[in-house]
């Protein structure tokens, strides 16, 4: 494992490639894993896509929790049919 202290700083480029193939729908959110708990990648890659997935995770749970509220208030204010 690198020592983080030593750990090479990631140039302009490296980023925009990094940022290129995050933006690709499947491979993107495999590649935040595998960057993200790999020994061999660099810190400050492993931190970043840490973080994305914590925004990922967060954001998916405020979806499901205000996205629920709104399916049981528009389920309440339905009217029922009598037959």
């Amino acid at each position: 494992m690198e020592n983080r202290s030593s750990a090479p700083v990631m140039s302009l480029g490296d980023w925009i490639i990094t940022m290129i193939v995050l933006s690709i729908p499947i491979v993107g959110f495999i590649m935040l894993f595998v960057w993200g708990f790999s020994s061999s990648a660099n810190p400050n890659k492993a931190n970043f896509c840490k973080a994305a997935l914590i925004f990922y995770l967060i954001a998916i749970v405020l979806f499901f929790l205000f996205g629920g509220m709104a399916m049981i208030t528009a389920m309440n204010s339905m009217p029922t049919s009598s037959m």
